[in-house]
């Protein structure tokens, strides 16, 4: 990765003169990262749109490695007079849904995508700027604020309300002089803050009131109000902790947000998620098939595989670190990463690579979305250290294919046909590698578009038992992840996957609603 931070050329165009803001603006930031903020969020986008109101969402920073592909882009038509896509974090994408609006990148103008452990791709308002530790990461930020600000007030220009969303804890004062995201951002864009505490994680009335002390006089009179979150039991026992909370800080109890049981059918915004243990040897249990995921230190767009979790037939676990992949496993699936070659070692220091070549050669299926279908060929070449360190790493040769990351970054939606299955596709494309070799003579699905053109995606096995392709999203596709699963031996369930997402976000505003004056929370937005 560079020492020094790569220039930042914005290229902003004019922004057009609104007059007074038209927005309302409400800040949620947490006492720490994964409190709730992302689906509080997308439930009160969901409510408050529903009461007829033009909601957005904006996060000015979101640190993931599950992206969403957008529409649109600051960047210029190409040569063909094609509008370039642009990229932001998952979690906005499904508020923009919650909002009923296509995603932008204006609602997430710095997405963070972690590489190693001290280093992230920079993507600002969708276009990557290159990989940078995070010490030279914290040099750009400031400079990045005029496009944050800009992109802030373009969002507010065609909403009634904006809810914004901070990153991690908003109380980091080290951070301050470079925040991009919580209390300076809040300061900058005039918007009011209620900060979220969290009852599962334990000492809540610590965090916030830990969090006023560390705030200065400033910050901490920007802040109109707290919410508890993901309570459980009998709130009576928790008032008079409510009742300190107050008398400490001056900050009034704003409601109690109880825990909301459809949050699983949602896609989950952190890698932690996949952390939690699964019971027993299959996590479901009951199912007809079971479908096995390495749990890759640099997983992203985990959510590909959240479809086939939903269908009863399937038994999916994510297998951890310290575990092998078991000999019960009927389809083994290697998952996108940030960090293809870096994820190669982490099959091998994990044993997984022996545990999939003696899967295949038992007879079982074995497939590989985007990083894992690149892990499939015989090598990754990585020649300009895009990922890390230049060099190149042996794959699992189980196809004849070779990848060279490196390029532009590949971004596209998919509406198409699979001439193959016969089924719609639709999806999403977004990678720097470029895959060649024979094995591509035998492509895994033939995709025609809406003009009749047809392109060759991905590759198969002669046995058919080996696939992959760079198609994320996939089986969010009710017909063919019925075709595929019956090609594994497993039979779908009359299973609508979208109107899965739509009743769980639908129950999240009902969930709201209930449990929260939404009046109050409304009148507090300025």
């Amino acid at each position: 990765m560079p020492d020094t931070a790569p220039t930042i050329d914005l290229q902003l165009p004019p922004l057009l003169d609104h007059g007074p803001r038209r927005a309302r603006t409400l800040m949620i930031q947490g006492t720490a990262s994964d409190v709730g903020k992302s689906l509080l969020v997308a439930g009160l986008c969901r409510a408050y749109s529903r009461r007829g109101l033009a909601v957005r969402p904006f996060k000015a920073q979101n640190m993931s490695n599950n992206a969403a592909v957008t529409a649109d882009s600051d960047r210029p038509p190409d040569a063909n007079g094609e509008q370039p896509r642009g990229e932001i974090g998952r979690a906005q994408a499904l508020q923009a849904r919650a909002c009923g609006v296509a995603p932008s990148i204006h609602m997430n103008p710095v997405l963070l995508k972690p590489q190693t452990n001290v280093g992230s791709q920079v993507v600002l308002r969708g276009r990557s700027l290159g990989n940078c530790p995070a010490r030279v990461y914290h040099q750009m930020r400031q400079g990045m604020m005029p496009a944050i600000l800009d992109s802030f007030e373009r969002t507010c220009a065609e909403a009634d309300l904006v809810l914004v969303e901070g990153a991690g804890s908003g109380a980091e004062i080290y951070l301050r002089d470079c925040d991009i995201t919580n209390m300076y951002f809040a300061e900058q864009a005039r918007v009011p803050v209620i900060v979220l505490g969290d009852l599962d994680k334990g000492g809540t009335m610590a965090s916030l009131v830990g969090t006023w002390l560390l705030l200065d006089e400033a910050d901490r009179a920007r802040v109109v109000g707290y919410l508890v979150n993901k309570f459980r039991g009998d709130f009576s026992l928790f008032e008079p902790a409510c009742d300190t909370i107050t008398r400490i800080t001056g900050w009034p109890f704003r409601g109690v947000l109880r825990w909301f049981e459809g949050a699983a059918r949602l896609p989950a915004e952190d890698s932690l998620a996949l952390e939690r243990p699964a019971e027993g040897d299959w996590a479901n249990g009951g199912g007809s098939i079971n479908i096995a995921v390495p749990r890759l230190s640099r997983v992203a767009n985990f959510d590909d595989l959240d479809p086939l979790a939903a269908e009863p037939a399937v038994n999916l676990r994510w297998i951890q670190p310290g575990e092998p992949i078991p000999a019960t496993t009927d389809v083994v699936i290697l998952p996108g990463s940030k960090a293809t070659r870096v994820d190669l070692e982490t099959l091998r220091r994990e044993g997984w690579d022996i545990d999939i070549l003696a899967h295949v050669r038992r007879g079982g299926r074995l497939l590989g979305l985007c990083a894992g279908f690149q892990m499939l060929g015989q090598r990754v070449h990585d020649p300009e250290g895009i990922e890390g360190e230049p060099g190149e790493t042996r794959g699992l040769g189980l196809l004849d294919l070779d990848t060279i990351i490196g390029g532009d970054k590949r971004l596209l939606d998919l509406d198409q046909t699979d001439q193959r299955s016969g089924c719609r596709v639709t999806g999403y494309e977004m990678h720097m590698g470029r895959t060649g070799g024979a094995g591509l003579e035998r492509p895994w699905l033939l995709l025609e578009d809406s003009q009749g053109g047809v392109r060759a995606e991905g590759a198969i096995s002669a046995d058919g038992r080996v696939m992959g392709g760079y198609v994320h999203g996939i089986f969010a596709s009710d017909g063919f992840r019925a075709h595929w699963l019956e090609q594994v031996g497993a039979r779908a369930a009359a299973l609508d996957f979208e109107q899965r997402i739509e009743a769980a976000l639908d129950a999240l505003a009902d969930h709201c609603e209930a449990n929260l004056d939404l009046d109050a929370l409304l009148a507090l937005a300025c």
